[in-house]
């Protein structure tokens, strides 16, 4: 959904996109190309599933009725489970299996690429918002990772195309969807509360000062939709609200909106460790500065208006606000933000950049603009598909290949329990507990977490767990430096050490990993 409802649409000048002959024959067949490898990467990566993933999928698992219990305490909406949990009883649970639910959706968001890029731009702009789309790393991670984040941009997008339709010429079936999309974003990602907030903003504002009777009246008719898909959350807001006053973001730090703003680019170049990612990032900065100020003044000229072109105008504006209102309130409420949050303003800004070569009167130049987007773009898709999200996996083979019944398996944080315990064979009937609660590694108890973390002694906790463990062999999974975990883990460790000779098994090594774990072997004394 996009703030283009702050504007009439038939106030927009002419856009000259729409009457180009669109891409040429040799054009078109490298765009084709580029669809089919966008699909297919949505589908390939060698990761395991890293904390985040496998705590999705253990959710997801447990019976409908337990799921909200469950999310009350890890602080997530509940539609992405609800559709993963009918997913999973289809296809499974491998790998494989739960990810796919993300790339088939993240595919069925290629068609309102399509539609909103040829609104904006004619035959070109429906190829290239296609072709930025498939090809962004940034789409490709989410389309390959078993969280709700594809589905967020599903939904903007669609709600988006729906938007637009609806403010030219409203009807009773569109504002039903957009209802549907409203309620679906709210229960899909809380940071759509923002992007919903900046819509609404612009239909009220066009609602009342659009010259036109028509446009009006279509406005207020968006805005009844989107009131009515917003009462939808009605029955969650006790969760909710729950939600805001116990779980929280204790992993992560505020930080100045400036810096996550940077910290969401980075993302959507690929992210901050990768060199393309970096050739990648000033094109998704000055490409969409060209969209909201540039037009083609001929071939070799590029003619600049301060006043903004109108094409993409509320598009950019949209996205931006969108971002910067959600940095600001995480900042003000000292919550943490990560790069995936942005998913909810992601489309709109792929629109813009897609729009920006539009700016190009030569073909050529156009074609090259977007083989340069989409070749940076795949250069991220390559690591996605190589590289592993997690160190889980070299844990668990060392566990699955020398512990032996009875062995007691400690993690610490808890945070890393789900991704290993995950890949750990269950024939072998090891005792597997985490700091600091002293639960199974299946779930992560966000609730009053920091509390929790300052009230368990790990020197007694490690106590606890050498008595239980007997003279079975201890396995220690540590992730040293975790927010408001710092020297906790160490501590537990140390504990240990000072009651049975260690050894030190794999090494945590978060420059490589994502997700970094180690492994130390406490055998019996």
């Amino acid at each position: 959904m996009s703030a283009v409802a702050a504007a009439p649409a038939r106030a927009a000048a002419p856009d000259p996109g729409r009457t180009d002959p669109g891409p040429t024959r040799w054009v078109l067949g490298a765009l084709v190309l580029t669809v089919v490898a966008g699909v297919a990467f949505r589908f390939v990566t060698r990761s395991d599933l890293w904390l985040d993933e496998a705590l999705t999928v253990n959710i997801a698992k447990l019976p409908l009725s337990d799921l909200r219990d469950a999310l009350r305490h890890d602080g997530a909406p509940p539609l992405f489970y609800v559709l993963l949990h009918g997913w999973i009883k289809v296809f499974g649970s491998s790998d494989v299996a739960v990810r796919s639910l993300s790339g088939v959706i993240s595919i069925a968001t290629l068609p309102a690429a399509w539609l909103a890029g040829r609104r904006l731009g004619g035959r070109w702009g429906a190829w290239a918002a296609v072709a930025v789309l498939a090809s962004s790393p940034y789409a490709i991670r989410y389309a390959t990772e078993t969280r709700m984040y594809s589905l967020a941009m599903f939904l903007v997008l669609w709600g988006y195309v729906a938007l637009r339709r609806a403010l030219e010429r409203g009807s009773f079936p569109l504002s039903v969807v957009l209802a549907v999309i409203t309620g679906a974003l709210c229960y899909t990602l809380y940071w759509s509360f923002y992007l919903l907030a900046v819509v609404a903003l612009g239909v009220v504002w066009r609602a009342w000062k659009a010259s036109d009777l028509t446009d009006r009246q279509a406005a207020r008719g968006v805005l009844v939709a989107m009131i009515a898909g917003g009462l939808t959350f009605v029955p969650w807001l006790s969760t909710f609200r729950y939600q805001l006053q116990h779980t929280g973001t204790p992993w992560g730090n505020a930080r100045l909106p400036w810096f996550g703003l940077a910290e969401a680019f980075a993302q959507f170049a690929g992210g901050d460790k990768h060199a393309e990612a970096f050739v990648y990032l000033p094109a998704l900065i000055v490409l969409p500065l060209l969209a909201l100020f540039g037009a083609a003044a001929d071939r070799t000229h590029i003619e600049l208006d301060l006043r903004t072109r109108p094409a993409v105008r509320w598009e950019t504006v949209a996205a931006f606000a969108t971002l910067v209102l959600g940095l600001v309130v995480s900042y003000i409420g000292s919550t943490a933000f990560e790069g995936r949050y942005a998913a909810v303003m992601f489309p709109l800004l792929a629109l813009v950049v897609a729009y920006s070569v539009m700016t190009f009167a030569s073909i050529r130049v156009r074609a090259g603009v977007l083989a340069f987007i989409v070749l940076l773009g795949f250069a991220g898709g390559v690591r996605n598909a190589t590289e592993n999200r997690t160190q889980a996996a070299q844990v668990a083979d060392v566990i699955n290949a020398e512990a032996k019944p009875g062995d007691t398996v400690v993690f610490c944080p808890d945070q890393i329990g789900p991704a290993v315990h995950r890949l750990i064979d269950p024939s072998l009937h090891l005792t597997q507990v985490t700091y600091p609660r002293a639960t199974p590694p299946l779930l992560v108890d966000w609730v009053d977490y920091v509390d929790t973390i300052r009230a368990t002694d790990p020197g007694a906790f490690a106590r606890r767990v050498l008595t239980r463990a007997g003279d079975h062999a201890i396995w220690y999974v540590y992730a040293f430096g975790y927010h408001n975990v710092e020297g906790r883990c160490e501590a537990l460790g140390n504990t240990l050490a000072s009651r049975r000779p260690s050894t030190q098994r794999v090494v945590a090594n978060d420059d490589k990993y994502f997700e970094y774990t180690g492994l130390f072997e406490y055998p019996p004394s």
